[in-house]
């Protein structure tokens, strides 16, 4: 396993979570990320993607079109509620339903939307932690 696909629909959060933690934990790997509506990356994800040490301020959306499948290994969906991109292919396949932490409630907080994009990138840095356990990526 070389190269890992994040996939979810804006490519704004979640997919750009996903991106960033995996090129840190798995280097030397291919890691990319789409969505099927890409959008532009999401500040708050950057912002708490830096908060472990990952610069992902050159990270654009891109959309799943431009990814081309035989680049991919594994592809990981990070959607909840909302319809999953497909993608085609003969990649692995995991799901991992991420609540979206992107929100334009205007009860929300600055603070408020930054705890949701924490706790989504602690998510899904815990499952890959023991994704890289399990494949023996990691130790």
């Amino acid at each position: 396993m070389t190269s890992i696909l994040f996939l979810c629909v804006a490519n704004s959060a979640r997919s750009q979570l996903g991106e960033g933690l995996a090129r840190q934990l798995f280097p030397g790997f291919r890691v990319q990320s789409a969505g099927s509506w890409p959008s532009r990356v999401n500040p708050y994800a950057i912002e708490v993607l830096a908060e472990r040490g990952i610069d992902a301020s050159a990270h654009t959306s891109k959309p799943v079109s431009d990814i081309d499948p035989a680049s991919v290994d594994l592809v990981i969906t990070l959607c909840a509620e909302e319809v999953c991109p497909a993608f085609l292919g003969k990649a692995e396949r995991l799901h991992w339903p991420i609540p979206d932490p992107a929100s334009d409630d205007p009860s929300l907080t600055p603070e408020d939307l930054r705890a949701r994009f924490r706790a989504a990138r602690d998510e899904i840095a815990r499952r890959l932690e023991a994704l890289g356990r399990e494949q023996g990526w990691v130790s």
